[in-house]
């Protein structure tokens, strides 16, 4: 079979959108045709269409999920693990509230554009235009957190460290901004101190993350980016938060049931792991007094408020 010989299927469904052949994909994105096929058969990730003579057309959606989970391989998690990930983003985008696939990639669309034209104008408007009609966690984690992720990938490509500076520093500006208004409102009695595991995420990620666990009525504080982990037992004796959260996008290391088993017996305040060390960790702690409350916005927000009110499931 030839992959490189695709041509466009005469479908009229699918002629409303670019396709591209395997040697095309391997190109954009740095993974070689033997990856993807290999991708696609072992694990069912990235499955292209197929032509009548056979050949793979890829859809631009396809070329997201590979920079997604080139996204996860270099934070450690193996190829066979991603597919859980993301099966388990499928689900919860499935909720009456979620948007449609296609509405998502047409303002990251647009968002890029206007990050690759280095416009603050434009991406100021978009950013006004995308809050007016989606909820927060969407906003962040289904249009902009996608964005930043392929300009994060796009290593090599000249201007590609710019592009990704300018929509970074512009995201971390408007997340302090709503984290700081949260933090102002008054009527919050529960308090949940949310950190990063130093080394193990960038600045912005733990920012949304923050955000992500906003609301019913609990108040999320913040710690400093580079907070180091042996100093959490002093701050939470001192602070006295209802739970710490920590956050980071890399998988658990073999020890992480000894290590944060050992840290919450140091802590005054029960301890929630989050992001992709709370996606992954079950396993590793496995009979530890631990929560993990996973990576996905509206199921970290969940798990959060489930925990705080005494009836987690599961």
């Amino acid at each position: 079979m030839n992959d490189s010989a695709a041509v466009p299927p005469t479908d009229p469904e699918f002629s409303s959108q670019e396709w591209f052949a395997i040697r095309d994909v391997a190109r954009l994105t740095g993974v070689n045709p033997v990856t993807l096929r290999a991708w696609e058969r072992r694990y069912g990730l990235v499955q292209p269409i197929r032509t009548e003579s056979g050949h793979r057309l890829y859809s631009q959606a396809n070329l997201d999920e590979v920079r997604l989970i080139l996204g996860w391989i270099e934070r450690g998690v193996a190829v066979g693990k991603v597919e859980r990930i993301l099966s388990r983003r499928e689900s919860a985008s499935a909720s009456p509230a979620a948007m449609p696939a296609n509405d998502c990639t047409q303002w990251q669309a647009r968002i890029l554009s206007a990050v690759r034209a280095f416009d603050q104008t434009a991406l100021e408007h978009l950013y006004g235009q995308v809050f007016a009609t989606c909820p927060l966690i969407m906003v962040f984690q289904d249009i902009f957190m996608p964005v930043w992720l392929q300009l994060l990938g796009e290593r090599g490509r000249f201007g590609q460290l710019s592009e990704w500076l300018m929509l970074d520093d512009f995201l971390r500006a408007r997340t302090l901004q709503r984290l700081h208004l949260h933090a102002g409102l008054s009527g919050q009695q529960t308090r949940v101190l949310v950190g990063g595991v130093p080394g193990q995420c960038h600045e912005l990620e733990l920012l949304v993350a923050g955000l992500m666990l906003l609301g019913g009525g609990v108040q999320i504080r913040m710690l400093p980016f580079a907070q180091p982990v042996e100093e959490l037992s002093l701050i939470c004796d001192r602070v006295k938060p209802d739970a710490l959260v920590l956050f980071s996008t890399h998988p658990p290391a073999l020890d992480a049931g000894k290590r944060w088993s050992r840290l919450a017996l140091e802590l005054e305040c029960p301890l929630l792991l989050a992001g992709e060390l709370g996606e992954l960790a079950h396993e590793s702690l496995a009979g530890c007094s631990l929560t993990c409350i996973g990576s996905d916005g509206y199921y970290m927000q969940r798990r959060l408020l489930q925990f705080l009110d005494g009836h987690l499931d599961g």
